[in-house]
């Protein structure tokens, strides 16, 4: 369970960037009173603990019926990761500005951008769905129920991390400065380009390994 839980929770925290997200929910929501800032942070974590979960426990059926291998979920997730952090890697301003800007095209009512697009794609996206579905996947063939559970603690953990992070957000935006951010920015993006790429190269390990012995 706890080796489930050591694994499931770094690569979801990776994805989902929680301390990074909340520069841009701060900005999105700045004319937001207290009470809808809470409200929204409450959805949110709790729309992306429900998002996290079904990937996680029901994502291997959904690949199983369709005939997709976990090698190629890894090799199109890793892709998806990887391509998304290059592009904030290489101008973060620009996505944020973009992110920012079809999260107010929807307006500013809590019931209207709590799960879109505050909670998919812009916190639970096409990348941690990935990741999810892959932990969900990869589980043994013994001890199956601690790992369920290990996995199941760390999608709680993360949604409590996103609830934090949502919530304490202007506080988090007033202790660091724009070229803070933007330097905090490129930094997350580099280690999520790191794992985009170790995804994709364990799905292609995956196919070399069935080619050879096929």
């Amino acid at each position: 369970m706890l080796t489930a839980f050591l694994l499931a929770f770094p690569a979801l925290f990776s994805i989902v960037n929680p301390p990074g997200a909340a520069f841009i929910f701060n900005e999105v929501v700045g004319d937001a009173t207290a009470d809808e800032r809470r409200r929204l942070s409450n959805r949110v974590a709790l729309y992306s603990l429900l998002v996290m979960l079904v990937a996680l426990w029901g994502g291997a059926y959904v690949l199983n019926f369709f005939g997709i291998s976990l090698a190629a979920l890894r090799i199109a997730g890793g892709t998806v990761v990887a391509l998304r952090a290059w592009d904030l890697l290489s101008a973060p301003e620009r996505q944020e500005a973009r992110k920012q800007q079809q999260v107010e095209s929807t307006g500013h009512a809590t019931e209207d951008i709590a799960f879109f697009p505050l909670t998919l794609p812009f916190t639970t996206g096409p990348g941690t769905i990935s990741v999810a579905v892959a932990l969900g996947a990869g589980r043994p063939v013994e001890g199956v129920v601690p790992f369920f559970l290990g996995m199941t603690a760390a999608c709680l953990a993360m949604a409590a991390v996103i609830w934090l992070a949502y919530r304490s957000a202007d506080r988090i935006a007033g202790l660091l400065g724009a070229s803070a951010r933007r330097t905090f920015a490129r930094l997350s993006a580099f280690i999520l380009l790191c794992i985009g790429v170790q995804i994709m190269i364990t799905g292609i390990s995956d196919v070399a390994v069935t080619i050879l012995h096929g």
